[in-house]
């Protein structure tokens, strides 16, 4: 792997914080000729109260990315940043501790832990820390959500829609630094997936929310702020105040990408 060294964050605009930094990322998974690379030198920031989407072809690093920059996955070299705090080389403990004070997962299978009522599920995070959760924040969420009538019901009660808006719910309830949301929307239909990112949308605009999510789907990108958009483990494109239209058009440079020698598939 190359030795070069690592840029700096890409920036952010004027008075904005980064609430996730990320500079000189590399991930490679396997070795010799088996080896392939993830991440090549990427170097980013999220903007605090932002809602920033992670776009690129099939094996393109996205996932990835997002993956190291949340914890969930290593890094070869390179540092992540979460709040000001770095996350490179933490412990198990500490990191476990770190993610469940400062980071909200949403993913696209839902994940609701099947025994408990949506209530339960919702105030888990919070249950977990030992902490108390506020419950004039977790109220708003709940009816920003509409999800007063659904509250004793169990994930199998629920439609596809309503287990997705619990998650939603969980994630933002301990009020975390970040949420990394992975393909929301992908086990929905319109209908519900056009809900979940208008409560994405909202909890930023209203709540101040930082939301990075992972996404294939142009439609579910002009949601958000910015899109940052990832080929052969690099960032290759940024695009600010997206629309459908400018994600698609952007995305059309990918079509005839062929994975070179080692890349991510």
């Amino acid at each position: 792997m190359p030795l070069a060294t690592p840029p700096a964050p890409q920036r952010l605009r004027t008075g904005a914080r980064a609430a996730v930094t990320a500079s000189g990322l590399w991930r490679a998974y396997g070795s010799g000729e088996a080896q392939v690379v993830a991440l090549r030198d990427v170097s980013v920031a999220f903007a605090s109260g932002a809602f920033t989407a992670i776009m690129g072809p099939s094996g393109s690093g996205k996932s990835t990315l997002m993956h190291c920059l949340a914890g969930l996955d290593t890094t070869d070299r390179g540092t992540v940043e979460i709040g000001g705090v770095s996350i490179t080389g933490m412990g198990d403990k500490v990191l476990t501790k770190l993610r469940r004070d400062k980071i909200g997962f949403i993913f696209q299978q839902f994940n609701l832990l099947p025994t408990l009522t949506a209530e339960e599920n919702i105030l888990l995070p919070a249950s977990i820390a030992g902490a108390k959760a506020d419950p004039a924040w977790i109220h708003q969420i709940i009816a920003t959500l509409d999800l007063q009538d659904r509250l004793s019901h169990k994930p199998t009660e629920l439609s596809g829609g309503q287990q997705q808006r619990v998650a939603c719910a969980r994630a933002l309830a301990t009020r975390p630094e970040v949420v990394f949301a992975d393909e929301p929307t992908g086990n929905l239909d319109t209908r519900s997936g056009t809900e979940v990112l208008r409560f994405l949308r909202k909890s930023v605009d209203d709540f101040g929310q930082t939301i990075v999510m992972v996404t294939h789907d142009p439609t579910a990108a002009a949601h958000a702020d910015r899109v940052v958009f990832l080929a052969d483990g690099q960032i290759v494109d940024d695009l600010q105040a997206p629309t459908a239209d400018t994600v698609i058009d952007t995305m059309r440079g990918f079509e005839n990408h062929a994975p070179i020698a080692g890349e991510a598939r």
